[in-house]
C-alpha cells in the first residue's frame, strides 16, 4: 500500500524489505544500521546494485524511515534508481533484496544488474 507520504518519496521503500530490516538489526543487535543501497559500475549489464548495513549517514545521503528502519541512498546512486522500489524477496531461488527500477533499459537474468 502506497501512502501519500510514500508518493512524495524518490524512491520506494516497502513493507517488506523493512520488515526484513528490522529483523535482520534485531538479530544483530544494532539499531544504529541503516540498509544502504547504491549503485557502481559493472555487473553483466554496465550497473549492479549493491547493498550494505552502514551506520553512517554521510552528507546529501537521503533517507527513507519506514517501520522505525532507515534506508539510505547516496547522491550518485539516487540518480540511477529515482522512482524505483527497494524490496525484498523469499523464494525458491533464495532470499534478497531488490530493486525494481523503472529507469533500467536491460536487466541482466539476476536482476543484480542494469543498463540505462
Amino acid at each position: 500500500m502506497t501512502t501519500e507520504a510514500d508518493a512524495a518519496m524518490p524512491i520506494f521503500f516497502t513493507d517488506a524489505a523493512a520488515s526484513k530490516v528490522k529483523t535482520l538489526l534485531e538479530e544483530e543487535g544494532n539499531n544504529e544500521l541503516k540498509l544502504r543501497v547504491y549503485v557502481t559500475g559493472g555487473g553483466c549489464s554496465g550497473f549492479q546494485y549493491g547493498f550494505t548495513f552502514d551506520e553512517k549517514v554521510n552528507d546529501g545521503d537521503m533517507t527513507v524511515e519506514k517501520q522505525g528502519v532507515e534506508l539510505v541512498v547516496d547522491p550518485m546512486s539516487l540518480q540511477y534508481l529515482m522512482g524505483g522500489t527497494v524490496d525484498y524477496t523469499s523464494g525458491l531461488e533464495g532470499s534478497r533484496f531488490f530493486v525494481n527500477n523503472p529507469n533500467a533499459t536491460t536487466t541482466c537474468g539476476c536482476g543484480a544488474s542494469f543498463s540505462v
